[in-house]
């Protein structure tokens, strides 16, 4: 179940903002890429060994190259900053397959795109495809000056500048008024998505709520946010069945079910380790799963016909999981 990795060269760099560098891969055995949808991510591996995933921000019909963008963080722990100091043209790092839990709806009758800061990386590609579409849609880019702002030198030129809204230096007090304002004219089959810090999409989807239903909002995590203890003591100790097998393994407290099933000889692909990223999904055939990741929607958790396995636990006694 481990995913393969391919090996890309870096062909440019662009400072796109205020420590936002881009990064223009192609594969180095010189094929083209694999087709992939708007909003997907990336793993990609630095020089120094620490895997991040990385929205995919260039055109989706470029099969010869793609995109993506780092933010160097000021608390990195290796990923942005080796990134951004120990990589020239010409390096050569490893990636992992496009992966998509962000798509565009097919139904909606116009999109509406917000982001944030680096937020902006996933909308770009989904602004690309509805512009090749001539789609309804109309991106709101908050940023907190022109100069922290990425890919403005796209975004001021045909064939976004028609769609692009920017909301520069606005206040977190006057934040709700002004999405407020982004989503009065929205029709009823209208579909939000966005992407950027925590507290913004939360903002984002609290304004949403009160002009579209739940299944048309869509957002994407960067990382998990703190997740609020469990008082449930159920939830401590609990058996996983493999379903194909009927082989069971324990998992107690002090073990994800990642780690648990690892001790049976079955590994389960996994990259964040936060339930952000949706690589450790596994689908449930039985027993209901106690969700505590950041990546599925309202509908797939209610369903419970799937579970990110780094992060979430059961809520029944036994919990069958399709391997």
């Amino acid at each position: 179940m481990q995913a393969q990795n391919l090996k890309v060269r870096v062909d440019a760099l662009r400072e796109e903002a205020h420590g936002v560098r881009s990064f223009i891969i192609s594969r180095v055995d010189n094929l083209p890429f694999e087709r992939h949808e708007p909003g997907a991510h990336i793993d990609v591996t630095s020089p120094s060994g620490v895997v991040r995933q990385y929205s995919l921000c260039g055109d989706p019909e470029c099969l010869k190259s793609q995109t993506f963008a780092v933010k160097k963080e000021g608390q990195s722990r290796g990923g942005s900053r080796s990134l951004h100091d120990e990589v020239n043209v010409g390096t050569e790092l490893s990636i992992g397959a496009p992966r998509n839990l962000f798509r565009l709806s097919e139904d909606a009758s116009e999109h509406i795109l917000i982001g944030a800061g680096i937020g902006i990386t996933p909308l770009l590609s989904m602004a690309y495809r509805l512009s090749a579409r001539n789609a309804r849609f109309t991106l709101h880019y908050f940023a907190r000056s022109k100069e922290h702002a990425a890919f403005m030198a796209l975004l001021v030129r045909p064939p976004f500048d028609a769609h692009v809204q920017f909301h520069f230096g606005v206040e977190r007090e006057d934040l709700p008024a002004r999405l407020d304002a982004c989503l009065r004219e929205a029709g009823s089959d209208a579909h939000l998505y966005t992407c950027g810090p925590g507290p913004f999409m939360d903002l984002v989807v609290q304004s949403a709520q009160t002009r579209l239903p739940a299944d048309a909002i869509h957002l994407e995590r960067f990382k998990a946010e703190p997740a609020a203890p469990s008082n449930d003591a159920s939830l401590d100790s609990f058996e996983v069945q493999i379903a194909s097998t009927g082989q069971p393994v324990h998992v107690d407290a002090k073990r994800s079910i990642v780690d648990a099933l690892a001790s049976i000889g079955i590994e389960v692909d996994t990259s964040c380790g936060e339930g952000v990223c949706g690589t450790c999904m596994v689908d449930v055939v039985s027993g209901e799963p106690e969700h505590r990741d950041h990546c599925l929607s309202k509908a797939e958790r209610a369903s419970n016909s799937v579970i990110c396995c780094c992060v979430s636990r059961s809520r029944s006694p036994v919990l069958v999981l399709d391997i």
